[in-house]
């Protein structure tokens, strides 16, 4: 059987007194988008940021290519090839694009030349507008800078934090593709609000509600079960 790229086993987190995570509980394959739904406040962003070491887990276990990553600091966790995006998109607002595009490459060399190259092919405005600052960028240009920060490493794991959050139809369809096709070259989790690009990104699907994972399955059976959606997601 093959080994999860990342796994969470009863995972439970709390904000200060607040109980927000308390049992979840799922599998990412190699190579594959899977996307963690639910509605707002179920525990999916938190379920990121306890990945990451920025929420620690209290309880349960999260493994990263079969090793224990809880408890470990975030520098420590990103170092080991887990990039994030969060759902503010935590670019650097007085910061150029150039700039903020340095400050988050790691080492340079051949490689992260080639991986800048081709992120700046798929997002064209961030080449157009190299020399703006963060701060003036459009919605979706911030958007385009903050998966361009977290995939210019060696990343093999991204995770994703409701990328078409605030953006215009046209601008979330040019995410989606982008998303679409980095998806031949790293395993991403997708926190996404949007089913349509959920669906449509997503492999396998995991349901959080009132913090704790409740369903999974391959993305056709969601969008094949009605029910399904409208008991935990809302939608018809």
């Amino acid at each position: 059987m093959t080994t999860p790229h990342l796994k969470l086993d009863g995972v439970e987190t709390y904000i200060d007194q607040y109980h927000i995570l308390q049992g979840v509980s799922f599998e990412v394959p190699r190579g594959e988008v899977t996307v963690l739904l639910g509605r707002n406040g179920a525990g999916k962003t938190t379920t990121l940021r306890s990945i990451m070491g920025l929420n620690p887990a209290a309880k349960g276990k999260i493994l990263y290519n079969d090793q224990e990553i809880q408890g470990l600091p975030t520098y420590t966790i990103a170092s080991k090839g887990i990039g994030y995006v969060p759902e503010d998109q935590g670019i650097f607002a007085d910061l150029t694009v150039e700039e903020n595009m340095k400050v988050a490459i790691k080492k340079e060399n051949d490689e992260t030349k080639e991986r800048l190259e081709y992120i700046l092919n798929l997002f064209p405005d961030l080449k157009t507008f190299w020399k703006r600052r963060g701060g003036n960028l459009s919605g979706g240009q911030k958007q385009m800078l903050s998966i361009a920060r977290a995939y210019v490493n060696e990343n093999d794991l991204l995770l994703i934090d409701e990328p078409s959050k605030g953006l215009a139809p046209i601008i979330v369809e040019k995410v989606m593709e982008s998303i679409q096709e980095m998806k031949a070259k790293t395993t991403i989790v997708l926190v996404e609000q949007n089913f349509i690009m959920a669906s449509t990104i997503g492999d396998h699907f995991y349901i959080i509600d009132d913090g704790r994972s409740v369903y999974h399955g391959e993305m056709q059976e969601l969008k094949e079960n009605e029910q399904l959606r409208k008991q935990y997601l809302g939608i018809a």
